[in-house]
């Protein structure tokens, strides 16, 4: 049995930063497959991902405040102590983070208090021990789909409805899916429940109307987090805005198209093929006043975009487009989007720095 190391993940409850965690196991792994590797993370992400995950030795699900302050070393009871290495994550190291979420900063100090490294404790991805950037994650589902569907589709994420397309522009973008893509059949994926997980700021009464489109798209809403990764494994394409969600479905194998444009921009894909269709800056900054629609999500920005989402969605389907060719297009188009400027852009493992 090789050394014991612990993943000290505990961030905020999107699926996507559990994905974050687990590709960091998993570089841990690659480097070293006599290592018995575990996972911290917040209860409110969905921990069972790493059940999904057949290199991980184990998974804790970490009952604390994060947005209240606090230290509460109980929520640390089920963790062993004794480690060779803990690694945690960097952003329990940044003011801002710490600044914001309180509870993230009170869980890491009761974390030094009840967490021993033997070797040495540090933030994940750098320094000691070794460690292999850029590994392809692929997350083995225990189930398969049971819904014949060629795109998923993710009107939202957890954000803001403001900061996502309206129901009006994801009716055009299915119409001009459908139309360019005979017999495809769309299945519309996200999480209406309210409760401490992340949910898809999308209203019962929007989602009816877009399972109204003349298409007949599959509802996979609220159906267990499983079942909709399947689905998604047995699409051709992922399409969504900005979401965690688009990291396991990239975990999956299955390509995402996003449309982008929110308050962040995309950053990790994971060896799959992927597009995302960058707003004209200018015309459609990423600023609004509090409550109004970005006007990168604006309708008019979607159907001025729309012949590029349908061509996007035609390449990834078709496998026309591999991976490093869509690394390079993406961050040449990103930093032309930003005036040039590379200093803001960020990746998992620095996966950018090759090409900016």
């Amino acid at each position: 049995m090789g050394d014991r190391l612990l993943v000290n993940f505990f961030y905020a409850q999107q699926l996507g930063h559990a994905i974050e965690a687990l590709h960091y196991c998993l570089g841990y792994h690659a480097a070293d497959r006599s290592r018995e590797i575990s996972v911290a993370l917040n209860a409110a992400t969905p921990v069972e991902l790493a059940g999904y995950c057949p290199f991980l030795a184990g998974a804790y699900a970490i009952e604390h405040p994060f947005l209240e302050p606090g230290s509460d070393p109980g929520a640390l009871a089920e963790v062993p102590r004794e480690w060779d290495w803990v690694l945690d994550d960097g952003r329990r190291r940044q003011d801002y983070q710490r600044e914001l979420f309180p509870g993230m900063a009170g869980y890491y100090e009761a974390s030094d208090g009840h967490l021993t490294a033997a070797r040495r404790r540090g933030v994940v991805g750098y320094g000691e021990p070794s460690y292999l950037p850029h590994q392809p994650l692929r997350l083995e589902l225990p189930v398969a789909a049971d819904r014949d569907c060629s795109i998923a589709l993710m009107p939202a994420g957890s954000s803001p409805a403001a900061l996502y397309p309206s129901v009006a522009s994801w009716r055009l973008v299915m119409d001009a899916l459908t139309e360019a893509l005979p017999g495809a059949r769309i299945a519309l994926i996200g999480r209406l429940a309210r409760d401490e997980r992340s949910s898809t700021s999308l209203e019962p009464g929007e989602l009816t109307e877009l399972l109204a489109h003349h298409s007949r798209p599959v509802d996979c809403f609220d159906v267990p987090l499983a079942e909709q990764l399947a689905v998604v494994e047995a699409c051709d394409v992922f399409v969504a805005p900005h979401t965690g969600f688009g990291l396991a479905a990239l975990a999956v194998g299955t390509p995402w198209l996003t449309i982008s444009g929110g308050s962040w921009f995309e950053y990790f894909f994971n060896h799959v093929p992927f597009r995302s269709i960058l707003p004209d800056p200018e015309r459609y900054p990423s600023q609004a006043a509090d409550g109004e629609r970005l006007p990168s999500m604006s309708e008019q920005r979607i159907r001025d975009d729309l012949d590029r989402i349908v061509a996007a969605a035609g390449e990834l389907s078709s496998g026309a487009l591999d991976y490093e060719r869509a690394l390079r297009e993406y961050f040449a188009d990103l930093v032309a989007a930003r005036g040039g400027d590379a200093s803001g852009i960020w990746s998992i493992d620095d996966v950018h720095l090759d090409y900016v």
